[in-house]
């Protein structure tokens, strides 16, 4: 069994030792392979993105929610996912999310990206973010050294990996661009919310893929996506003004930047 000190990033005391009763628990149980916490857990907690997030990854299979209910901390609030694999609740004011993900799927994972082959729209669809919370979160339990070999392939992947991924994105931002242009022409204010989002969200990916660096979380967009080594010339401009309010910056021209922004990284 790994035991993990050094911290990726500083937490309060009263959240380490939140997280390190919450890991006792679940590190008991024979399945549990490895814990992590992931990075909000550093948020101020007046912060409304600050949570305890733990991802815990099994083998075979984990206790029931009735089970797993007993054996947390008394808490409040609480409900699980459709699925009974994630975990919410509050203890005390403090957020409390534990999420069960199956190692052999996080195996399949990096065995697919390492390979980049015909499978590689398996991860498409879901991005790179599972991989950004293994490279991200701070270990605080592992039993043997599965987490330190995924870890270390992750180190490894080809170049043709973020070359495809990359490719996947750009297609994307494209369809997404065009249905933003014809929600415009037909004055769909619902698809044009939904497109100018797509849009945005798949022309930073491209970048990320273009840096080498995995998708963080939505929140992370803004601030990550600004400090990447490699960024279009006028980038940063165009997409201030792209996240402006449309009561400041009409869908017309918000359009004619979108544009800009696809010229400008398809040309990278």
């Amino acid at each position: 069994m790994i035991k993990y000190q050094t911290m990726k990033y500083n937490i309060k005391p009263k959240v380490r030792e939140l997280t390190e009763k919450f890991v006792s628990i679940i590190s008991a149980w024979d399945s549990i392979e490895a814990i992590c916490l992931n990075e909000t857990a550093a948020a101020d907690m007046l912060d409304p993105y600050f949570a305890i997030i733990l991802d815990v990854y099994y083998h075979e299979t984990v206790p029931d929610t009735d089970e797993r209910i007993l054996a947390y901390p008394p808490h409040n609030v609480f409900e699980t996912s459709p699925t009974g694999m994630k975990d919410r609740f509050l203890v005390g004011e403090i957020p409390v999310r534990i999420e069960y993900k199956p190692a052999a799927r996080i195996d399949e994972l990096t065995s697919i990206a390492l390979h980049s082959g015909s499978d590689l729209w398996k991860i498409r669809g879901n991005g790179t973010y599972v991989f950004y919370r293994l490279v991200n979160s701070q270990p605080f339990f592992e039993r043997t050294g599965w987490l330190k070999e995924q870890l270390s392939r992750l180190e490894m992947l080809p170049d043709v990996f973020w070359v495809r991924m990359r490719s996947f994105y750009q297609s994307s931002m494209e369809h997404y661009l065009l249905d933003f242009g014809a929600s415009i022409m037909q004055d769909d204010p619902f698809n044009n919310m939904i497109s100018a989002a797509y849009f945005i969200k798949y022309a930073c990916a491209v970048l990320f893929m273009e840096n080498g660096q995995f998708e963080p979380s939505h929140r992370g967009y803004q601030n990550q996506v600004a400090s990447l080594t490699t960024l279009p010339d006028g980038f940063a401009g165009w997409f201030e003004s792209f996240l402006r309010p449309d009561s400041e910056l009409p869908p017309a021209r918000k359009y004619e930047i979108a544009k800009l922004i696809v010229r400008s990284i398809v040309a990278l």
